[in-house]
């Protein structure tokens, strides 16, 4: 995770930039970006063994943007770890990441939902942290057995902005 200053933010500074569809074919996905990706690639341990995690992500460079960090995140796990025809595993599955993340922070959940993308089950949350000074907005789907994560980070302060919104909202799946 990208730490946060965790001072009072001074005034938010929007961000007036052009938006680009970045294309992942190897993760399948494409999503609008305010700009360049940088990718990370890392070997996680989890309880059914190592997991490749594939970062991309874009950190304004104003330290005052309305939206700090904006990223998208997949990992392939086992088919038999979980999968998104499994509607008991995922609750329990959803769960346990939504805590690992609210802990991860040492934040407070504020919200938790059932969405979807296309016919793929997925999850919305948001949790303030740095004793509520910052926000992670999250959409979270699975979709087979590779779990996607598409988030926004920023001040409480700019927490309402549209460009987290047109992030989150424009992740689609390649065919």
């Amino acid at each position: 995770m990208i730490a946060l200053n965790a001072a009072t933010p001074e005034p938010p500074v929007v961000q007036e930039s052009s938006w680009e569809e970045f294309k992942s074919y190897e993760g399948k996905f494409r999503i609008l970006t305010p700009g360049p990706f940088r990718v990370k690639t890392d070997t996680i341990e989890t309880q059914v063994g190592p997991v490749a995690h594939h970062t991309f992500f874009y950190q304004a460079p104003e330290k005052q943007a309305e939206n700090l960090i904006y990223m998208v995140s997949y990992y392939d796990y086992p088919p038999a770890a979980v999968h998104s025809d499994s509607t008991e595993l995922l609750k329990e599955f959803f769960s346990a990441t939504i805590s690992a993340a609210v802990n991860s922070v040492r934040g407070d959940l504020v919200y938790a939902d059932d969405i979807r993308l296309d016919r793929y089950p997925g999850k919305l949350w948001r949790i303030h942290y740095l004793d509520g000074k910052a926000v992670i907005k999250t959409k979270a789907f699975v979709v087979g057995s590779r779990y996607y994560s598409v988030q926004t980070i920023m001040y409480r302060n700019m927490s309402l902005n549209s460009a987290s919104e047109k992030f989150l909202d424009s992740f689609r799946l390649l065919n």
